[in-house]
Order: structure tokens, then sequence, then C-alpha cells
């Protein structure tokens, strides 16, 4: 079986080099790009090429964007991940699958975040791409991330919004508690509501003081 190159248009490749359609036909008339033509004559660019000038290397495994929310009410943010992965996966010229989670970060058991290990360990994934590191874990990144790199894998980080150690903290502890009390009380049951909202006005309450 004789797997075909995707070939690309002249529009479509300057969309993901980020250059203007011109540039790629003199670039064609000065011998700095490879092109095939159409019967019709018209430039089709090779993923081959494309990479090339991008400077990527065929990748030895897949690339996986991992997106996460922790309850089905953000499925606005979950929309919102992926389709920053996938731009960012465009630009790049990359194929990739994105499997998503609907769970806390605290919960190690999400289904899709253990398929994604699993592959991992088996060496099967380049990189993984995520907005942020929280989406992958809530605690223990940098071990994660080693875990990773010693698998071959590279994790991309989109984002790394900057917070203060305070607001790390006061994340950290509405994050334990929601966990805690959505098992201990089910994450729909009034009680755990309560409790949540109780702590984060707690909280609200010391930083004013």
């Amino acid at each position: 079986m004789v797997v075909k190159e995707k070939l690309y248009t002249v529009k479509q490749a300057s969309e993901i080099l980020g250059v203007h359609p011109k540039t790629i036909q003199k670039w064609d008339r000065e011998g700095k790009i490879k092109v095939i033509r159409t019967p019709g004559g018209r430039r089709r660019i090779p993923e081959s090429e494309i990479k090339r000038l991008l400077g990527i290397k065929d990748e030895k495994g897949i690339i996986i964007g991992y997106a996460r929310v922790s309850s089905h009410t953000q499925k606005d943010d979950l929309e919102r991940q992926v389709q920053a992965i996938k731009q960012y996966a465009k630009e790049k010229g990359w194929k990739i699958k994105i499997p998503t989670d609907v769970g806390s970060g605290l919960n190690e058991n999400r289904k899709n975040y253990r398929k994604l290990l699993e592959l991992v360990a088996k060496g099967k994934v380049s990189k993984v791409i995520i907005t942020y590191p929280d989406r992958l874990t809530r605690f223990g990144f940098k071990t994660l991330e080693f875990f990773f790199q010693q698998h071959g894998t590279e994790i991309i980080t989109l984002h790394n919004k900057e917070k203060t150690p305070k607001e790390e903290l006061i994340e950290d502890l509405i994050t334990i508690i929601s966990h805690f009390a959505g098992k201990l009380y089910g994450m729909r049951s009034h009680k755990y509501k309560k409790l949540k909202d109780g702590v984060k006005k707690l909280i609200e309450e010391v930083e004013n003081e």
C-alpha cells in the first residue's frame, strides 16, 4: 500500500507558514521550495516541504492535545481549550487527537487521562499539548513532566498563567476541600454546594480584613 503525501494549496501553505501567497510563488521561482504541479498547472506544496520550512522533524510518536474541565457546566471553557490546541497544531502543521475529560484535576482515574498515561508509558506519544499545567493535574505537574520526558514525550503548555503564592494557596485549598466534600456528600448534593460556598466566603472575608 502506497501512502500519498498530503498536498496543500498555496493559500493553505501560506497560512501555516505565516507568509503571503506571493512569497511562496516567489520561493518556487527561486528554487527555495519544492512544489508539485497539478494537470491544470496549479501549485501544490507537499507536507514535507512545509515541515522543512518550519524546522519540524518527523515525529516518532503521535501528538495529543488534552483538555479538561471540572464540571459539565464548563462546556464553553472545554471548547475554548480544544480550539486553542487545534489552532496551535494547525499553525505547526501537526495532525493531532484531542481527548477530553470532565473531572477534578485531583482525580487520577479520569478515563482519557489514564489512556494518555498508558500511551506515554509505551513510548507512543511525542508531544502533549495543553492550555494550562493544571489541565493535566492539579498537583505534581513537575513530577508528571519528568515522567513524560523519561518516555520521550514533550509537554507543550500554551499558557503559563502567573499566580502569586497567596493565589495558588487559596486555589489549592478550595480545590482540596471541594474534592473531598464531593466524595463525602456527592458533587450534586446541597451539603456539597453549601460547604464549597462557605469556604469561598470565609476566604473572601479573611482577604478583606
